[in-house]
């Protein structure tokens, strides 16, 4: 019989974290699952599975990780889009994995990591590297549910995109692809220990090219306005979102310009046996969450 670990999911409610539950759940791992919250009640509500476990965790709250970590063998670690301080937050969780005899890590990061040295996955993956821990890098390209979450509102109220992506074309991957991932990782580690794996969709698509596709699928009258990086600094300061948050966004938006397309990799369907989906589908499966009122 398979030997059983705890596997803690941290970002255990947002858009990876709760589909790595899902398919985990679902495929009745022999592993313990514990989603890794802020707030258990909270949790309890979003994730109604009678074979997971709560532990409380916070990046904000550094001296509970090893409370948290303790008899914990394996993590699924989601970078929050908000933090981008990597010595204040992920060194001090490093260095409590290590104390704590956590044996392994998949780290969600970005596709591209391994070649940009100014965004913080870059950085939190050369200190897992350094700390010896057994890892899996998850690389996925740009989600699809950035349309349904950070871009959401732009689009229902004001019909519009604002981003400082200009032409550039970026690879379109679903969330529940790269939870699906994840959980098969989770589940297969030692097959696939200390690897660095693209999780892609097979679309390279523009925002002036996702418009199209938004007005076609979801009859949305919705524009894209692409600002220099200082105008769409101030406009998202001034509309409230955190310094950092803005920080990354620009990074993940605006270098795209100057780089080459996204390479698409076979990796989803080489794992799963199934095609990536497809950004149309995805649309009209989300669409309820476009519609105001």
């Amino acid at each position: 019989m398979k030997e059983s670990k705890n596997i803690l999911v941290t970002g255990a409610t947002g858009n990876i974290g709760q589909p790595v539950i899902k398919y985990l759940v679902e495929n009745e791992t022999k592993h313990k699952i514990f989603a890794g919250v802020r707030n258990i009640e909270n949790a309890k509500e979003k994730l109604k599975y009678t074979s997971l476990q709560f532990l409380e965790f916070d990046f904000d709250k550094a001296d509970d990780f090893d409370k948290t970590l303790k008899n914990i063998d394996r993590v699924f670690l989601v970078r929050p889009p908000h933090i981008s301080d990597v010595k204040k937050y992920f060194y001090p969780l490093i260095a409590s994995m290590k104390r704590q005899g956590v044996e392994q890590i998949i780290f969600l990061s970005v596709q591209g990591a391994g070649k940009s040295n100014v965004i913080p996955h870059r950085k939190i993956e050369k200190l897992i590297l350094d700390s010896g821990l057994e890892y899996i890098f998850l690389r996925p390209s740009y989600f699809m549910q950035n349309l349904t979450t950070t871009l959401l509102e732009d689009i229902r109220r004001k019909h519009r995109i604002v981003l400082p992506a200009g032409k550039a074309s970026f690879n379109w991957v679903d969330g529940m692809n790269i939870g699906e991932v994840g959980a098969f990782l989770l589940e297969s580690f030692d097959n696939y220990a200390n690897q660095k794996m693209d999780i892609t969709g097979y679309e390279n698509l523009s925002f002036h090219e996702v418009i199209g596709l938004i007005k076609k699928t979801l009859n949305i009258p919705v524009e894209y306005h692409s600002p220099d990086p200082v105008s769409y600094f101030f406009i998202k300061r001034r509309e409230g979102v955190p310094t950092g948050k803005v920080l990354v966004m620009i990074m993940l938006h605006f270098l795209p310009r100057f780089q080459k397309e996204p390479a698409t990799c076979e990796c989803y369907e080489q794992l799963t046996g199934k095609k990536p989906t497809a950004l149309k589908d995805f649309l009209k499966r989300e669409s309820d969450l476009f519609k105001i009122g």
